[in-house]
């Protein structure tokens, strides 16, 4: 995990996400507090568990896009999952104890970037070995020309004159140096060799419709076993085959054992999962009559995510995983539930409540012109390839903002999505006109406030149109 401080994961969430400082508090200080106990002596590190967060909030106000952002931030093994995909054990779907499963997965795949970075330069070195050997196979025993001693006495000479083996194995090695320096300048990419790709199945994917991805991990490993692994030789570019090679050689450089043994350590320890849209499996009063629920799962579910949070074994095909000190951030809009809507022992799982706030006007326009890639820069970077330079005034950042903000208020409040709904429905002609645009020499488009009340103003002021278009 990047060893950054509080005010530097803030910091960074601030670069794509407006607002929300609570949350973004809430989350530094327990990603920090993954990096103090690992400094900690063992004794006192096992007793320190992490504090599981639950953020609420309106859809739209950023609650997933921090997720998106942590995986990027911490180097530890990350998940985002929806809790509506899970069931209750004995029903059709997923059970809780495949996002740990997935975690895991995650971690090995981390890891093993991690080590073929390391082991990178002798993969290729021995890729580009392979590689010329393909382009200048090896002489087969019938091409060394005998001595003049092993030749009869009737037999001639032949052109040239008798070539040592020494000098024919430096002849060879001087041009297996000049075909290496061609393939490493590129001059080589275009020519073609023969190579043999191994494949085998995944079962994982084969039998995941028929709800064998959750097997027993013995019985995966046998199907595996029993599938056999497929050769084909094909033919390939040089600048093709090259990246195979060095994809095969990386593999056999890896030692698998240690990245599994590593990656558990590091899912246990470090790992994170982000639980979102959690208020889907609350079990608000009133809904199918007290606390039941339509849904005969939703409860099961909260029943069954109780011991992962709280800290068992779950059995994977790598081997055992403890969720013990796993952090669990969990996020829902709550629009007809609320977190006490939860299981008592559930919300006891959650120690740390952070309320995300509903977003502004302001907001709207601080989305629009401050984050790394905001719907403006989007829109005149695509529009740029085309060759047509589009510049926003600043009165019109203000009116697409309170088109939106008068959107949310009028029909559901759905956000900063709502953001895009009317950017696109602003440049829905520019973006269809483009090419012809630039083609008739009129390379410049300035949005005006004008130009934004004139494409969506009516729109939303027709209530039911807007229910519609927006």
């Amino acid at each position: 995990m990047q060893e950054l401080t509080p005010k530097q994961i803030v910091e960074a969430l601030d670069k794509h996400i407006i607002g929300q400082h609570d949350a973004k508090r809430a989350v530094a200080v327990a990603i920090r507090n993954r990096w103090r106990r690992q400094r900690l002596e063992p004794e006192i590190a096992a007793e320190v568990y992490p504090k599981n967060i639950v953020m609420a909030g309106p859809t739209g106000c950023g609650k997933t896009e921090i997720a998106r952002r942590l995986a990027k931030l911490t180097g530890a093994p990350f998940i985002k999952v929806e809790a509506s995909k899970f069931t209750e054990v004995g029903y059709h779907g997923r059970d809780v104890e495949s996002m740990i499963r997935d975690l895991l997965d995650q971690g090995i795949s981390t890891i093993r970037a991690e080590q073929a970075t390391v082991v990178k330069e002798k993969a290729e070195q021995l890729a580009m070995d392979r590689l010329v050997q393909l382009l200048l196979p090896e002489p087969g025993p019938t091409a060394t020309s005998p001595r003049p001693s092993e030749r009869g006495p009737d037999a001639e000479s032949p052109p040239g004159g008798w070539v040592s083996a020494d000098e024919s194995t430096e002849a060879r090695d001087r041009l297996r140096q000049r075909i290496r320096e061609q393939v490493e300048a590129g001059t080589m990419d275009d020519k073609e060799v023969e190579l043999t790709l191994t494949s085998r199945p995944q079962t994982s994917v084969m039998f995941a419709n028929m709800g064998l991805d959750q097997m027993d991990p013995s019985m995966s490993d046998m199907f595996e076993k029993l599938i056999p692994e497929k050769n084909k030789r094909k033919r390939l570019k040089v600048s093709d085959a090259k990246r195979i090679l060095i994809e095969q050689e990386t593999e056999k450089l890896l030692d698998e054992d240690k990245i599994v043994s590593e990656a558990i350590e590091r899912t246990e320890q470090s790992g994170i999962v982000f639980l979102d849209e959690i208020d889907k499996i609350a079990t608000p009063e009133g809904s199918g009559g007290g606390k039941g629920s339509p849904d005969v799962s939703r409860q099961g579910v909260q029943r069954d995510l109780l011991p992962i949070v709280e800290g068992s074994a779950v059995n994977t095909r790598h081997g055992i995983i403890h969720t013990d000190h796993i952090l669990f951030i969990a996020a829902g809009a709550f629009h007809f539930a609320k977190v006490s809507d939860l299981m008592p022992e559930l919300q006891g799982r959650f120690p740390i409540r952070v309320e995300l706030h509903p977003l502004t006007k302001d907001d709207f326009v601080r989305i629009l012109t401050e984050p790394k890639g905001a719907l403006t820069m989007q829109q005149q970077a695509l529009l740029g390839v085309e060759g047509l330079d589009v510049v926003f005034e600043p009165e019109s950042v203000q009116a697409m903002a309170q088109l939106a903000a008068q959107a949310n208020l009028q029909l559901e409040n759905i956000g900063a999505r709502r953001l895009m709904t009317i950017v696109e429905k602003v440049f829905e002609e520019v973006n269809f006109d483009a090419p012809e645009r630039v083609a008739n020499g009129d390379k410049d488009f300035t949005v005006t406030a004008g130009f934004v009340n004139e494409r969506v103003g009516a729109i939303v002021e027709d209530v039911d149109l807007s229910n519609f278009v927006l």
